[in-house]
């Protein structure tokens, strides 16, 4: 198994800047993709942020493009998201996840290992 441990976030207002961490430990070998999620209040978990092993592929869904920034280091022991000019569409509750599969497509059923989460509230 993988046991991931978040830390950052916060509230910050319009136009701010935050930093998530995600620092994974155990089985971390069989782990293909790593990624962020995120889910607001009455709204369905989604995709925000994806990065495959070898850090040469991402995905991010098109609310965030050009915005966020995830990244891999320690060689894969931690995941980190950099989010920049926030907007309160982005305030959920963030999650970081990890799966075997080569190809999870953002679904969240595809993920096997989860953080706690961490709220990320931006307000105007």
């Amino acid at each position: 198994q993988v046991l991931l441990v978040q830390s950052g976030g916060g509230s910050v207002q319009t136009g701010g800047s935050l930093r998530l961490s995600c620092a994974a430990s155990g089985d971390i070998r069989s782990v293909r993709f790593m990624a962020w999620f995120r889910q607001a209040p009455g709204k369905l978990r989604e995709g925000v942020a994806e990065v495959n092993s070898t850090g040469g592929v991402t995905n991010y869904a098109d609310s965030v493009k050009g915005r966020f920034t995830i990244s891999r280091a320690n060689a894969g022991n931690e995941l980190d998201l950099q989010m920049d000019n926030l907007e309160p569409e982005d305030t959920a509750m963030y999650y970081c996840a990890t799966t075997r599969s080569r190809s999870p497509r953002f679904i969240p059923a595809s993920y096997e290992y989860w953080g706690q989460g961490t709220q990320v509230t931006v307000s105007s």
